[in-house]
């Protein structure tokens, strides 16, 4: 039997010359952000809508703009089979244009008949957190409970309503703007400093029972023992050294490849968090042993790496362990991991962020130094007295499995987001490989229309074996030739995949490379993009697979990746 509080929506008027519901002010507002490239107009938006929004939509917006996702309360294929039930398409025709559109949420939109007078006259009630809350409620009941409340909701909704809002149920809800950017916006619309805001909307709070001002107040931050702090983080340098000025007032580290991580101990209790405040403490029960040994009032900052005997060890080993929530004996022998600390947030309760750097590395050093476990380790500075020394301890990186230098003003506070001036990360330049494409797919959102997705080649004898793919590292000029090189060399259709005449040649950039038995070719490619369209290269001149399998000697490692 149907719960008839799920399929019965309460009822919403609106009356010509009313404000804009919840959900059409954020489906506007998604719109406008999509269809944006300038900061300050995004910026603008954002400010607008705060400015504007329902509280309690406010507060959802902040969760979904800082991670906190919706998990999926549908699938694809029951979206898809619901709507074609509406529209009475046949199936070949939807597949057609979810082919051509790129994206299901958009194809449904564009499908669905547009609402009647009579469909709006029943409109629910629709804010955002109206919706999100409903999601949460109905994410677990009978398949037709769902059916019936997705159906009706899509009845009264606008176009740009129905996309937002198949994005949110289906869990695939991305926007391209940042936290900063938010916080920023949250900023011109209440009476508090962007950096406050990034900390008191950190941490493990919950839309649904969260006011705005619960939110924002500074009780609600100090009552939350597991908060952590907004990262630091650091802009890539591309310039000549010297410009920094004398080395001697700059402290150098290795950047190395893990999870970006901040350690806190308070009230008797530890948390671990990441970059993307995900709280990670139950995916590394090793560090359940700093509970009684960091002392309260403590919050590092630093890097969860796999370790053994005080050495990182490369990347794909931690991937072994990410996502599961169960972590076996086996992985916790096989990936062993470390925390490679390099900052001191918080001490003895009180926030040490506006110290110097130099002033929190030494506190850092004694709190490591008197632990004396595998589980916690200092990031070693590196020692250099000239930028000469710096540069050739840089080429030894990728021995250490490090992705190159963090540089640090030793006078520099720990900031908020991403800043200029103190902290800069100096990677290493890519490992790289000449390849053919041999497959293509369409891309998503503005590039739905475009054969922007692609699949690469080396040589395997007189055979072409498929290693990678790579969507990104083109001008919109050059995906626009490949585009119509595609459409006229397709030599098969795989359902949105076109396998093509192998003659276009790419560079392949990529930042590791580690054995997987998951791939065909044996290998693995950590972060692989387009470096350049090798028009001067013919098919034949491309690299091998033996040229791959050296690289794996050189700079991957024996463990595969699972």
């Amino acid at each position: 039997m149907n719960d008839p509080a799920i399929n019965t929506p309460v009822r919403e008027t609106e009356t010509p010359g009313a404000p804009l519901s919840g959900m059409s002010l954020f489906a506007d507002l998604i719109t406008e952000l999509s269809s944006s490239t300038k900061t300050n107009d995004k910026l603008d938006s954002l400010a607008g809508y705060f400015a504007s929004a329902p509280k309690k939509d406010r507060v959802w917006v902040i969760a979904l703009f800082s991670g906190r996702r919706p998990k999926r309360v549908v699938n694809s294929t029951q979206l898809l089979t619901w709507c074609i039930e509406i529209t009475q398409l046949p199936s070949w025709l939807f597949n057609e244009s979810y082919h051509t559109v790129g994206d299901l949420g958009e194809t449904i939109a564009l499908l669905l008949p547009e609402p009647t007078e009579e469909d709006k006259s029943g409109k629910v009630n629709t804010s955002l957190s109206h919706f999100l809350e409903k999601f949460l409620e109905i994410e677990k009941q009978d398949e037709q409970i769902r059916k019936n409340y997705i159906q009706e909701c899509w009845k009264y909704m606008s176009q740009n309503e129905r996309f937002v809002f198949n994005k949110l149920i289906t869990g695939g809800f991305r926007i391209g703007v940042s936290q900063k950017m938010m916080v920023n916006a949250l900023a011109k619309t209440v009476d508090l400093p962007s950096s406050v805001i990034a900390h008191r909307i950190s941490g493990n709070w919950d839309p649904v029972t969260t006011s705005f001002e619960e939110l924002l107040s500074e009780s609600a931050s100090s009552v939350d023992h597991s908060k952590p702090y907004p990262f630091y983080l650091s802009y890539a340098f591309e310039d000549e050294l010297e410009k920094l000025g004398d080395p001697a007032e700059w402290q150098a580290e290795w950047k190395w490849d893990g999870i970006r991580g901040q350690l806190v101990k308070r009230n008797g209790e530890l948390f671990v968090w990441s970059r993307g405040e995900e709280l990670m403490t139950e995916k590394f029960p090793e560090y359940l042993l700093l509970k009684d040994l960091l002392p309260n009032g403590v919050v590092l900052d630093g890097e969860i790496i796999p370790s053994r005997e005080g050495q990182p060890l490369p990347f794909a080993l931690l991937q072994t362990r990410i996502g599961r929530k169960n972590v076996t004996k086996k992985q916790l022998q096989e990936a062993p991991i470390s925390f490679f600390a390099y900052d001191l947030l918080e001490w003895e309760g009180e926030d040490w962020r506006t110290r110097p750097l130099a002033e929190r590395r030494a506190m850092l050093e004694s709190i490591v130094n008197s632990i004396s476990l595998a589980v916690i380790r200092l990031s070693p500075i590196i020692q250099f007295s000239t930028w000469e020394e710096l540069t050739a301890a840089r080429l030894t990186a990728r021995d250490n499995y490090s992705e190159g230098i963090m540089l640090k003003r030793k006078s520099s506070t720990y900031q908020v987001g991403r800043k200029r001036g103190d902290w800069w990360k100096w990677k290493v330049e890519p490992l790289t490989i000449d390849a053919v494409m041999i497959y293509a797919q369409k891309g998503h959102g503005r590039r739905s229309n475009l054969y922007t997705d692609y699949t690469f080649a080396v040589k395997d004898g007189e055979k072409l074996l498929p290693f990678t793919k790579a969507y990104s590292g083109l001008t919109d000029k050059e995906m626009a030739q490949v585009d119509s090189f595609v459409k006229r060399n397709s030599l098969e259709k795989f359902g949105p995949v076109r396998t093509v005449v192998p003659e276009l040649v790419f560079e392949i950039a990529f930042e590791g490379i580690a054995a997987s038995s998951r791939h065909k070719s044996g290998v693995a490619l950590r972060f692989p993009r387009i470096l350049r369209w090798r028009k001067d290269k013919k098919p034949d001149e491309i690299n091998t697979i033996d040229d791959l399998k050296e690289m794996l000697r050189m700079y991957g490692h024996a463990k595969e990746e699972n």
